[in-house]
Order: C-alpha cells, then structure tokens, then sequence
C-alpha cells in the first residue's frame, strides 16, 4: 500500500494502538528505564532526583549517594548539607533533598525500610506522586498499575492523537484504555524512546519514522496533497 493510500484509510485511534505497539517494539527492542538501580529503594531515590533532569545526569549523582546512604534508614538520617551538596547538579536540589530525606523517613518508619508495593501506599511517600509510583511498580515490582507519562509521553501521545488531553494524569487514562495492562509499563519506555530518537520536540524526524504512514502528524503525510491532508485533518478531528 502507498503511503497516501494508508493515510486516506487511517484507522480510528484504537484500531492503530495494536499497530503502533508493534512497529515501537520491532524498532526499539532494547527499550527500558535508562536509570540504573539496583533496588527498589534506589529506583525511587533516581526517579525523585530525575524531576526536571536528566536521567544521564542522575545516573552520574546516584553512586555516590548510594555509597553514602545506601538504605532508607541511612537516608532518613542523612545531613541535608551533604545531601544537597551531592545532587545539587540534578537541579532544585534543595527541594529534592527534602523529598528523599522525607521518603526515607517515611519508609524506615512506616514501612520497616522497604519500598511499598502498591500504589496508594507509595504516593503517601513525600516526594512520591504517580508518575514516580508508576516508574516504582512497573520497573522495580514489574506491577502494571499504570502509565508513567513524562514529557516524551506527552508529545508522542499528542502528536500521534492518542489524546487530546494535556494533563498528564487524563493522558494516562486514555492510553490504558487503549493499550493491554501487561503492555503499560513498556508502552512507556517505547514512546520515551521514540520521543528522544525520532519524534524530537522541536523538529521530528518524519522522514524517517516507523509510524509517519498511521501518524496524523506526520510532515510525509502533508506533502501527499491537499486531498489527502483534507482526509487527515478531517479523520484526526473525530478522534
């Protein structure tokens, strides 16, 4: 089929979520979370520190926090000085120091030093809101709970119009409802990727995206003519 053909005949958004898993799963098959941890504990302390970060940047912290405070109870006990002054790259990092000290506390307290596996009990965590959780239980607990959606998310769902919403949590809502549960966790990690490789913010790749023939987005879709952009326009808005 030509690329205006498949774009004349564009399915309505559930029908292309099967096909848009596949083709991010064929084209990144070494997807995963790009923070390095060990443990439960380290992945939530990673995902704390990755707010408005890097997760490179992060990844370069978190040893020497780690070797510092290698638990939640070494952690809740930690000088918030010596805190700041090793993620103080990571930004905000006076904020973050609050969290992790107040997470740590928390878990060592309530929770006898272990990560809770369950949603409700990780959002009660200082530090801890959904987005965090969702990165906890799915990668550390390999739990589908839900979708973490950070900003890759956000733009591939949009550009993609899996979603019209900008909020992050009716986003999540709309992609589990259109993806498998068991699938959630990786849905995240394939649309990061393909966020940071292809699908960048300011120009995408287009040209060369495994997706641009079912993307209402796509730049190679508006060059097929008027006709068929009119086809586009008219099928996205429906969605």
């Amino acid at each position: 089929m030509t690329p205006k053909a498949a774009l004349a005949r564009r399915s309505p958004k559930a029908d292309r979520a099967p096909e848009i898993y596949r083709r991010l799963e064929r084209a990144y098959p070494d997807a995963h979370c790009a923070l390095d941890f060990n443990d439960p504990f380290q992945l939530t302390v990673a995902t704390i520190l990755s707010a408005q970060c890097t997760d490179k940047r992060v990844n370069m912290v978190t040893p020497e926090l780690f070797r510092r405070y290698p638990t939640a109870s070494d952690l809740a006990a930690a000088d918030p000085a010596d805190v700041e002054s090793i993620i103080k790259s990571t930004g905000f990092f006076r904020a973050k120091t609050k969290s992790l000290i107040g997470m740590a506390s928390a878990v060592d307290e309530k929770h006898s030093g272990a990560i809770p596996a369950d949603m409700d009990s990780l959002v009660a965590l200082p530090g801890v809101g959904r987005k965090t959780a969702n990165v906890v239980l799915g990668n550390a607990f390999a739990t589908n709970v839900g979708v973490v959606v950070d900003t890759h998310v956000t733009r591939v769902s949009q550009r993609l119009a899996l979603t019209r919403h900008t909020d992050p949590v009716k986003i999540e809502q709309d992609l589990m409802k259109l993806f498998p549960k068991q699938n959630w966790t990786m849905l995240s990690h394939l649309f990061i990727e393909h966020g940071r490789q292809i699908c960048v913010a300011r120009k995408p790749k287009c040209e060369i995206c495994p997706l641009s023939d079912i993307c209402p987005s796509s730049s190679v879709a508006s060059r097929l003519g008027p006709v068929v952009q009119r086809r586009a326009l008219k099928g996205r808005r429906a969605l």
